[in-house]
């Protein structure tokens, strides 16, 4: 067996958007290393600084198609030009888990800690969702994953409620929701791998009992109390009704995976159906809550 590896050599900004476009077209697992040996010192807690010039590194499984793969990810990039990139054969290898070791617990919000399971929590006190690094994307470390958590983290009051995450990947979004006193979520994905990372992660939680992973056209027709979404601007804009007819009114939508260029015409898509009621940027990326009508 063996994999292919894309490598792009990107300024700090756009290595963001490359590295979410990479998952987005299957990447198993994307590295952001330096590519000019320019040293970074000790960073504020829970921030992840890049080199002013970035080498975006992803890794896909070996029965990819290689030509196709530029064309999907400017594709998914544009209007962002596409900069020239690598594609190489890698032996087997669990290269997926290299950067385990780096991964340390996380705070979002007041009461949210993300957890590697082989680390003692800080605050055992504390919301601890315990997630390892995998195949499927959404460990808290990308700054679209982190808006989501510290929304949730906010709410007062999630005790009976039912909502949808939608594009759940490693079902951390769900698994936090239920930690926070949410009765049922059902998590969301198009890509089976993702649907069995979120329900191996919502039993390491012991969370299972409480959250169902389904393909989209699972989804059962019913009005939940809130969606979180966390996928790409164009995605999101095609779900408006859908997300729409499975909201109660007055229910919360919480968006995230949307560039700061982007905004407005995901705002467009979304005013004839919702209220915007918040707002937040964070390194070019953006969260739009709204309400439903």
């Amino acid at each position: 067996m063996f994999w292919l590896q894309v490598i792009l050599d990107t300024d700090a900004q756009t290595a963001e958007q490359i590295s979410e476009g990479l998952f987005a077209i299957g990447a198993v697992s994307v590295t952001l290393q330096d590519a000019e040996n320019q040293p970074l010192y000790e960073p504020p807690l829970n921030t992840t600084p890049l080199w002013g010039w970035t080498q975006v590194v992803g890794l896909f499984e070996g029965d990819t198609v290689s030509y196709e793969l530029q064309t999907q990810l400017q594709a998914v990039l544009a209007p962002l030009p596409l900069p020239p990139c690598q594609i190489q054969k890698l032996a087997d290898k669990e290269w997926s888990r290299v950067w385990m070791e780096d991964f340390h617990p996380m705070r979002f919000g007041e009461r949210v800690w993300i957890c590697p399971s082989w680390q003692t929590p800080p605050n055992p006190q504390a919301v601890n969702i315990f997630l390892d690094p995998g195949l499927a994307f959404g460990t808290g470390t990308h700054t679209t994953t982190a808006l989501c958590l510290e929304w949730l983290d906010c709410l007062s009051d999630l005790s009976g409620k039912t909502l949808i995450d939608y594009g759940c990947g490693s079902g951390i979004l769900a698994i936090t929701a239920v930690k926070l006193g949410a009765a049922h979520v059902w998590a969301v994905d198009n890509d089976p791998q993702a649907l069995q990372a979120t329900e191996d992660n919502a039993k390491k939680n012991k969370v299972d009992s409480a959250i169902s992973p389904v393909l989209p056209q699972q989804l059962p027709d019913f009005k939940a109390d809130g969606i979180l979404a966390n996928i790409l601007a164009m995605p999101l804009i095609k779900l408006v009704t859908t997300f729409a007819a499975h909201l109660n009114t007055d229910a919360p939508l919480a968006l995230s995976g949307i560039l700061k260029e982007q905004r407005s015409e995901v705002i467009a898509a979304y005013t004839p159906y919702f209220t915007m009621t918040e707002i937040v940027e964070r390194d070019n990326w953006m969260r739009i809550v709204a309400k439903k009508k």
